[in-house]
């Protein structure tokens, strides 16, 4: 194993053959149905993560955060979308906030919130669609 998460799910698409399932013209038609098989996907992986919380067990918990994450990395993956690019412009943009209070989202915690401060630029993933640039 390794600290490459998206590295990793690369690898693992390779090896039960996901890439070559891509690679099939019939397949890559139906790109917008199988985004939508992922989307519910997530779903199920968070409502068993939510159940998790709920009954406070902590493995499941672990276990349903880390499915998440493959799950996202994965669709990424799919999509042909540079998931390392991705994350670096996110990580720009969420570093370049303020803490401050999002009136939008209340905080009981007291946890420091993000803000957008003036003049704050949302990431882009221009030129990084993968294949929804293809298939719009």
């Amino acid at each position: 194993m390794s600290y490459n998460w998206y590295q990793d799910i690369f690898s693992m698409h390779q090896h039960y053959g996901v890439h070559d399932w891509l690679q099939d013209e019939d397949n890559q038609k139906k790109i917008w149905e199988h985004l939508k098989f992922r989307l519910n996907f997530l779903k199920e992986e968070l409502k068993e993560t939510e159940t998790a919380i709920k009954e406070k067990d902590p493995e499941e918990i672990i276990d349903g955060l880390i499915d998440l994450c493959v799950v996202a990395i994965g669709t990424l993956d799919i999509m042909d979308v540079d998931a390392n690019k991705a994350w670096d412009e996110v990580l720009r943009a969420n570093m370049a906030k303020k803490r401050g209070v999002n009136k939008s989202r209340p905080n009981k915690l007291g946890l420091p919130d993000l803000i957008k401060p003036e003049g704050w630029e949302g990431p882009s993933h221009k030129g990084n669609h993968g294949i929804f640039e293809e298939n719009n």
